[in-house]
């Protein structure tokens, strides 16, 4: 073998060893970026970390006629995060409801600042098993809420337990489930970014 054959071999086996390396780390930035939105897929779908479920009426109408005589005790939390100068908490701080039934709760959220406050909800549900049964219809943690300078809301949460849940080995006789609520500042509402846009 001369030493130009070994130079060109050594030289193609570089390339390669550099083209596999620069798809290694474009491959991790691509899972990088798509990790959060994937995470939150599967939060959803598998109601994983007591992330609750998203229903239709025709859902909600297909629990209420498979419901057992069967209530359960459903406790409210809220909170807020250091920067939201609001009061945030339950209209009532537990319910008892009828499993497979629509039920409303509401919380009552006021702006203690001198200017407009736009915030964000997170939620869960404890025990988090529980959050695959734990289903919205409405509820004001789906979009951003904005609250005035000294105004006061009442946002609404219609809600039902999905009747399957009393066919869980682990939690079928579960008493009660924590819905909670945790309100973040939105930094840029949505509303700001795209009167920007335009």
């Amino acid at each position: 073998m001369t030493t130009a054959t070994f130079d060109s071999d050594t030289s193609r086996k570089n390339t390669q060893t550099g083209a596999l390396a620069i798809l290694g780390a474009l491959a991790m930035l691509g899972l990088g970026y798509a990790s959060v939105p994937l995470y939150d897929l599967f939060c959803r779908v598998t109601g994983f970390g007591g992330t609750t479920q998203v229903a239709s009426e025709a859902d909600a109408n297909r629990a209420a006629a498979l419901a057992p005589m069967r209530d359960i005790s459903i406790r409210f939390d809220a909170s807020i995060a250091r920067d939201v100068p609001w009061d945030f908490r339950p209209s009532q701080p537990t319910d008892t409801v009828r499993i497979g039934q629509r039920d409303i709760a509401t919380y009552v959220a006021r702006n203690n600042s001198n200017e407009p406050i736009t915030g964000t909800a997170t939620f869960n549900v404890e025990p988090a098993q529980a959050g695959i049964y734990f289903n919205k219809i409405q509820c004001f943690c789906f979009t951003e809420q904005t609250l005035a300078p000294g105004q006061e809301v009442n946002m609404p949460v219609l809600y039902y337990v999905d009747p399957a849940i009393l066919d869980d080995d682990v939690i079928g006789d579960i008493e009660q489930i924590t819905l909670s609520y945790t309100f973040h500042r939105v930094k840029e509402p949505v509303s700001s970014a795209l009167d920007r846009s335009q």
